[in-house]
């Protein structure tokens, strides 16, 4: 199955203010997160079948990264995370609960903003074709299609 993917970049220095903080991943939060960033990538990997569809089984798989890795939490419980490796935003989910409710927007600016705090260079993102959905998301916030990858033919 051919899988595509878009890399994408934000060159505007504008980013829109978020109505969300987050806090830096701490390792008593792994397995929530871990149940949270399954769901979210769950039907995506079996769709274009990639195995594992539960792929994140392990502390140590996500440990090097945790510095880059933000949670929006509100009592305890994980509404959404967004990693933030140099200029890339990755791995943004949102709690399935609270779906179709904002908070990836407000996730995705967070990140954003983070970034800019950092350079000015452009913000880069990629989406698999498959997630037509956070696709919108970016270009409505303003990312732009800078190439298309193919993953696997």
């Amino acid at each position: 199955m051919e899988i595509i993917a878009y890399e994408m970049k934000y060159i505007k220095d504008f980013i829109a203010k978020t109505e969300v903080s987050c806090i830096p991943f701490e390792e008593k939060y792994f397995q929530k997160y871990m149940r949270i960033y399954n769901d979210c990538f769950y039907e995506m990997r079996k769709a274009l079948d990639i195995k594992p569809y539960h792929f994140l089984h392990s502390y140590e798989q996500i440990a090097e990264k945790t510095k880059d890795i933000h949670l929006l939490v509100e009592q305890e419980e994980i509404i959404g995370s967004v990693a933030c490796y140099g200029n890339e935003i990755d791995d943004l989910i949102v709690n399935p609960k609270y779906q179709h409710q904002g908070y990836g927007k407000q996730l995705l600016l967070w990140g954003m903003r983070l970034i800019r705090q950092r350079n000015t260079e452009p913000i880069t993102l990629h989406v698999a074709e498959w997630n037509q959905e956070a696709l919108k998301l970016y270009e409505n916030v303003g990312f732009e299609v800078t190439s298309i990858e193919r993953i696997r033919d």
